[in-house]
């Protein structure tokens, strides 16, 4: 099982930050809500080797089946070792590339909530918590934290839907 997980979760993970770092240079010409887009797919689009890595393990180490069970560890484990590669590689980019993206993200939030209409009490309460989240972003340990928290909901339906896609037990051979 291990040789399967890291196979197919370092080769997402590849993925994932491959994706990171040829579009992060295009995120002023993308913008946010494009690259949220792009983001997500991208994401989807890697955790498919969630489902290609339990087919993987179910026909090779499992015989032709895998439990329910099974079948969403192992696709937990690729997802997770995938998204310690996104983290790390958002490391590396946001404190060495990027250091005005909360600033960015800040003036984008704003925006929006002046677009939207909102009042000024109402704007000057999101600029106050977008200054106190950049403080707190600037904490590695808490930025990858939040990070990690990014594909965590795609990386999870991705396993469950290939967990019940790909399980089956082996059905015994009835006495006659």
């Amino acid at each position: 099982m291990r040789s399967i997980v890291l196979k197919f979760g370092l080769l997402s993970g590849a993925l994932l930050s491959a994706m990171m770092a040829v579009t992060i240079p295009f995120q002023d010409a993308i913008g946010f809500d494009y690259g949220m887009i792009v983001g997500y797919t991208t994401m989807v689009l890697a955790f498919l080797l969630i489902y290609f890595g339990v087919r993987s393990y179910r026909d090779t180490e499992g015989g032709g089946s895998v439990t329910f069970g099974r079948a969403v560890k192992v696709g937990a484990l690729i997802a997770l070792i995938s998204s310690c590669c996104y983290v790390a590689t958002w490391q590396v980019m946001y404190f060495n590339f990027m250091p005005d993206f909360s600033a960015k993200i800040s003036a984008h939030t704003l925006a929006k909530a002046r677009a939207a209409g909102e009042s000024e009490a109402a704007i000057s309460k999101t600029r106050k918590e977008m200054e106190e989240f950049a403080v707190m972003y600037q904490n590695p340990a808490i930025n990858a934290a939040i990070t990690f928290l990014e594909p965590l909901p795609v990386a999870l339906i991705m396993t469950l839907v290939s967990a019940v896609l790909l399980s089956r037990r082996t059905i015994p051979p009835r006495a006659t």
